[in-house]
Parts: structure tokens; sequence; C-alpha cells
């Protein structure tokens, strides 16, 4: 039989995906559920799995653009085994049990893609050290080792096309610019109570709850209880309405091989630490892993991003759309500062809030960074009602 795949749907607003790659070849027996490609949309990358095992007939090619629905490849389920894989299940089974040593080697794994680039560009996998979860070796860890072969061997020029996604980013960026007055408010915050807490707490919160005690949950509750005060900070323009959520479902912008994605936590203003840094944790994991689906990406109502992890000192980040405010957290920084008329040395973090003028005046604005720099100033009293080992769960 013949088997027709069709583009599957990622998402209501997705009519059209881009193949980004093959990761089999025309004429390649495949097994059912075996990733057979990657497709870009425009909101995230897609794994594309055989329906059934059989032959494949490739319909598309790398880079063409298709309308869901349309076929991509056509499967001959009554195809034949090709001698070749079962003499290598034949000798996957008669293989004597590997070393201690050899297991650990195998262990490393990687993803689909990664692996097919390695066979095509005969890579010694030893030579790559993986950046993914567990060292899980990813497609960018692959490019850097081509890249550094190259610039051994010479100048070189490459010109790649740009994925849907990469270009759906770009046209967002530029529409924010033309069509939001978006200003950007500056602040900074001394960070020494936050850095104290989690040194005293971080082995503990790591031991009961297997997940790190990090920066982003302290500023999540301080963010999500700011918007109380500044309902503004949480709402969007549509037509000539603004709405305001009764809900924080805050966005946390995650960089990934593909480009920037911002996952969703939803309703994080009921969160505790460890629901946050859970969230944190699984849906960073799925954007690393190329998992992340387009409904976990969707109606987000505030944004947090952190340039700090890169090294970044300060910067103006621009709004989400159709969000209306995004927070900028940078690198923290040993700097002299005055208090009580002396200058003294503190670690300090500089914040950026951007926002959509239309409907945040500069009073909201500003007065909605001071209350999170007061509320990081003082998390015992502000964030966790003096209880530091309760709000923690430990």
């Amino acid at each position: 039989m013949l088997l027709k795949m069709l583009v599957p749907s990622p998402g209501e607003s997705i009519s059209e995906v881009e193949i980004a790659e093959w990761l089999v070849e025309d004429g390649d027996y495949v097994e059912k559920d075996q990733t057979i490609a990657e497709i870009d949309s425009d909101k995230a990358t897609l794994e594309l799995p055989a329906e059934q095992s059989g032959m494949i007939k490739i319909v598309v090619k790398d880079g063409e653009t298709v309308a869901v629905g349309d076929v991509v490849c056509i499967i001959d389920t009554d195809a034949i085994i090709p001698d070749n894989i079962n003499n290598k299940n034949n000798e996957k089974k008669k293989e004597p049990l590997p070393s201690p040593s050899s297991n650990k080697k195998n262990a490393v794994k990687k993803t689909p893609l990664a692996d097919v680039m390695i066979k095509k560009n005969n890579i010694e996998q030893k030579d790559i050290i993986g950046s993914g979860d567990f060292g899980k070796i990813t497609k960018n860890d692959v490019l850097n080792i081509i890249n550094r072969n190259t610039d051994s061997k010479g100048r070189s020029v490459e010109f790649k096309k740009m994925t849907s996604l990469r270009r759906k980013i770009a046209s967002r960026l530029v529409t924010v610019k033309n069509e939001t007055a978006m200003l950007t408010t500056f602040n900074e915050v001394d960070m020494s109570a936050v850095m104290n807490l989690r040194a005293i707490y971080k082995k503990d919160f790591i031991t009961k709850h297997n997940i790190n005690l990090g920066f982003m949950s302290f500023f999540s509750k301080a963010v999500t209880k700011a918007i109380i005060e500044f309902p503004d900070i949480n709402a969007m323009v549509d037509s000539e309405n603004i709405v305001h959520y009764s809900y924080v479902d805050l966005a946390i912008a995650v960089s990934s091989p593909k480009g920037l994605m911002v996952p969703v936590i939803r309703s994080a203003e009921k969160l505790t630490f460890r629901e946050i840094e859970s969230e944190i944790k699984r849906l960073a994991l799925k954007v690393r892993d190329g998992k992340i689906t387009i409904d976990e990406m969707l109606n987000g109502t505030f944004t947090i991003t952190n340039g700090g992890v890169f090294g970044s000192m300060l910067s103006t980040p621009i709004i989400n759309p159709p969000q209306s405010a995004i927070l900028g957290m940078h690198n923290i920084v040993d700097r002299a500062i005055v208090i009580d008329g002396k200058v003294v040395v503190r670690p300090i973090m500089y914040l950026a809030l951007s926002y959509d003028h239309r409907i945040i005046d500069g009073k909201s604005s500003v007065g909605f960074l001071c209350k999170v720099k007061e509320f990081l100033e003082n998390p015992e009293a502000n964030l966790m009602d003096n209880n530091i080992r309760g709000s923690l769960e430990l």
C-alpha cells in the first residue's frame, strides 16, 4: 500500500510550513514513528514521524514551503525490508555486552538532526561536546565542529536561507517598532538579599525538589505581585479597547538553536517558588530539544527576558506583541553605591522595562519598576511573608 503523508497542522493560525531538513534520503527504508524530517512553522520547529514502516519517496525538497495538508512524502508499506537492515539487526544481537567505559561513551544522546549531520560529514562523535541537557549533542554542536574544520582550511562565505521562524521573528520585531509607541525606563536593584537567600537555601531546595532555586522565580513573584498595583502593565491594545487580564500568563524568553522562543507559564501569580522553577525547567528543556508546542507559546500577557545570562549589562528589550510591556534582566556586577552616606560595594543588576506608551504612562511604568526593585531588595517580607522555609516548601 502507498501511504501518503500529509503536512500536519501545527496550530489553528498556521496555514503553511517549511521543510527544514529531511533526516532520511529518498528510497530509504524507515520504521514506524522514526523521525524523518524537521518542519519549521513561523512559531516553532516540529518533528515529522513516519506513520508506518516502509520505503520512502520524498515529494517535497528541503527548504520548500508547503500548505498544511499537502503531501510531503509517500511510504510504500509493502516494501521488503532490505537485507542490510536485517544484517544490522542480527549484528546488534551478536555484539558482546559493552564494557562499563563504552557504556558511558554510548550514553551520550544526539538529536535526530545532529545524528544525520554527524554521519553526512564523517565526524567523530568523540570530538563533539554536547551542549544539551545531560550532554546531549545538538545541531549547533555539530555545526561548530564543521565551521571549525572549514576555518582551518581557509576563508569561506556561506549563504543560508532564513527559516520561516526567523523570518516571522524579524517581521514581528519590525512591526513592533512601527506600530507601538515604545519607550524604556531603567532602574537598578541591589541583589544582596536574593543572593544571600539562595546561598543559604539553594542546597536544601535542590535536595527537596530536584530543581535549582534560580533568580527567575524571585523575579516572577515580584512581577506578578507588582502587576496587582499597576494593572496596565498586564494589558493589551485591541483596536480602540484596552484589555486587562485578571491573571498573569508569564512569558519567559528562551534562546534556542532556531532563534528566540517565548514559552508561557500559565497563571504565574498563583504558583509557588517550586512550581515556577519546575515549569521554567520543563519549558526550557522542551525549547532546547525542539519539543515545544505552539499552544505552550501562545497568549502570554507579560514577558521577562534575561540578557544577563549572555553577559549583557544593559539593553532596551523589544515588546512581545500584542503585549504592552517586557522586563529585561541583566548581569549582576559588584558596583560601588552610596548607602546612608557611605560608599559600599553591592551586587547590582540593571533592570529595563520597555512599554507601550499608548496605554502605559510614565508614572505607571516607573512605579511598577520601583515596586519590583522594592520587592527584590526585601524578598523575605515582600515575597515570602516572612516565612522563608514555608515559601520554599522546605
